[in-house]
């Protein structure tokens, strides 16, 4: 094993290229500078500096050239890790999660203009189901969530109702039997309201796609892979709303907390996202 202050001295002495300057550096005398680079030298089994006939100069062999190569890398490194873990007790954590299905380049960009303007902030995203979402609250594994849910399910920090629309392609027509859906996996709201308002209106309905993703199903929607619910701030120009199926009521975006006391770097996430929701 290297020692780290044999290898500080030895890059120390070829640096100054003088054990007597080295030793003014590093706050030691000239002979303790020279035992120590002697006890590396004698740890790796290389001469590592040559002095000339003087004495006053010196000069880094082949090996020892390599060697302080190695050595102020691995210093470096040394020197990083320590101030690594001295930042890591003045790191605000941040829990936050986000519906799977939310518009990932509005929030990704907003996540990373927070995390540029409060760079103490370790902030830890997850995306997710909305019922996972909740779960993961409840388990105090988030602090803050944007959850879609039933409008006025609980508490929340602040809701807004969805307005939901069916949508299909541009050029799509309804003439097939049994409806083609493109639907996000159980769990979803939006799956839920067109399940059931086509049950209810016993209109027959088979699953043609399926994706986690919002982008996906926009898509999905956009190719006439099937027809699909989507809140209307998701209805994109390669999409129309379909007519003749059952009303849609409205879902609830929701901004949850754990429970826990809300701190002040919780509330700037929080106006941010209110604010992005709100322009959304």
């Amino acid at each position: 094993m290297l020692d780290l202050e044999l290898l500080k001295t030895l890059v120390c002495v070829v640096d100054e290229g003088s054990f007597t300057r080295a030793g003014e550096r590093v706050h030691r005398t000239q002979s303790t500078v020279s035992q120590q680079v002697r006890r590396l030298e004698e740890s790796v089994g290389h001469c590592l500096l040559l002095r000339d006939r003087s004495g006053n100069q010196v000069t880094p062999t082949t090996q020892g050239e390599l060697l302080a190569h190695y050595a102020r890398r691995l210093l470096s490194l040394c020197q990083e890790a320590e101030e690594a873990l001295a930042s890591e007790g003045t790191l605000l954590p941040l829990r936050l999660g986000v519906p799977e299905d939310f518009d990932t380049q509005r929030m990704t960009a907003l996540l990373a203009g927070f995390t540029h303007a409060r760079p103490e902030a370790r902030l830890e995203t997850v995306s997710g189901m909305s019922l996972d979402l909740q779960q993961k609250l409840a388990s105090g594994e988030l602090d803050i969530a944007l959850i879609k849910r039933e409008p006025g399910s609980g508490e929340a920090l602040a809701s807004w109702p969805e307005t939901l629309a069916w949508v299909k392609g541009k050029d799509v027509t309804l003439n097939e039997q049994p409806l083609p859906l493109a639907l996000f996996p159980q769990g979803c709201i939006y799956r839920q309201r067109a399940i059931r308002g086509l049950d209810k209106a016993k209109r027959q309905w088979r699953i043609a796609f399926g994706s986690h993703s919002l982008s996906g199903i926009q898509a999905a929607v956009a190719s006439g892979l099937g027809i699909s619910v989507l809140p209307t701030a998701a209805v994109l120009a390669e999409h129309s709303l379909c007519e003749g199926l059952p009303a849609l009521p409205p879902s609830e975006l929701a901004l949850v907390s754990g429970g826990g006391v809300v701190t002040a770097l919780q509330k700037e996430l929080l106006a941010l996202l209110h604010e992005q929701v709100m322009a959304g």
